[in-house]
């Protein structure tokens, strides 16, 4: 039997107009998917490349409490930097870092160390104390 000239030959794989929308969604699934991934991907980039930034922005400083004392006492820091303190505790006990100036509070077992982060500092003086051995243990962060 010949089909008529201009027509198609019917094919098995013809879809009926719901498994065509079905076909559709699929697709639009799959695009949607993939769009998704590339935000994905892209939201990836853009947090490593601002962490990387703000990485090489942070100040780091050490500071070691030997004897119940802060080394150094006095810490100079740029204004509007974030900064992160390496705390080492070189004595047996334990002492801890404490600035209500500064807003933070991070106890340091002997023989530890610890970080504290402080959010960028406007120009001022910021006194910081062991609280454990306050009458030896203090400091001052000057942001300048």
């Amino acid at each position: 039997m010949m089909a008529a000239i201009g027509t198609r030959p019917a094919a098995q794989s013809e879809l009926s107009p719901s498994g065509l929308a079905l076909r559709r969604a699929e697709a639009g699934m799959r695009l949607r998917a993939g769009i998704s991934w590339i935000r994905a991907l892209w939201a990836v980039v853009v947090v490593t490349v601002s962490f990387s930034v703000l990485a090489d922005d942070l100040t780091k400083i050490d500071i070691t409490i030997k004897d119940h004392r802060f080394s150094p006492s006095e810490i100079h820091v740029p204004v509007g930097k974030p900064i992160v303190l390496h705390i080492k505790n070189e004595d047996p006990t334990p002492e801890e870092f404490d600035s209500s100036a500064l807003r933070v509070e991070k106890v340091i077992v002997g023989g530890r160390s610890a970080t504290v982060r402080l959010r960028p500092l406007g120009a001022g003086r910021y006194p910081f104390m062991g609280e454990y051995h306050s009458a030896t243990a203090q400091g001052i962060v000057i942001s300048e």
